[in-house]
């Protein structure tokens, strides 16, 4: 089963909670990314965005090694998601592609693929913390 029936599954089950349920999987899902990633000036963790409907390109958030500034970003703009809306999570530096690839010492085997490996974990995070 892909993450889209998942997803769905999960949604129809939290009934009048499956708006909460998604913005809390998302939320899951984009610290996920942020912990994961590499830390040098923390220029990348600050630069991870959340787009409704479509992409955030944006890429001059201050570095901030915690990312705890991209996740409140995330966690603001996920208030105003409507269900049918696509959700969508990036970093758009020029060099997040590579640090995907195995670029960083640090983060050899990517983080976004990882993090989205582990999208169940995240969704079963998300259920509990609406219960």
């Amino acid at each position: 089963m892909g993450f889209a029936a998942d997803l769905n599954k999960l949604c129809e089950r939290a009934g009048d909670k499956a708006a909460l349920l998604v913005r809390r999987a998302a939320l899951e899902l984009q610290s996920g990314m942020i912990e994961k990633s590499p830390v040098d000036t923390g220029r990348f963790r600050s630069n991870f965005q959340c787009g409704i409907g479509a992409m955030n390109s944006d890429t001059s958030a201050a570095p901030e090694k915690s990312g705890s500034s991209a996740l409140g970003r995330t966690e603001t703009t996920l208030q105003g998601w409507k269900p049918g809306q696509t959700i969508w999570l990036t970093n758009s530096l020029p060099y997040a592609a590579r640090i995907e690839r195995g670029w960083s010492q640090q983060a050899p085997t990517g983080v976004v693929r990882l993090t989205v490996q582990d999208y169940r974990q995240a969704l079963a995070r998300a259920v509990e913390s609406i219960k």
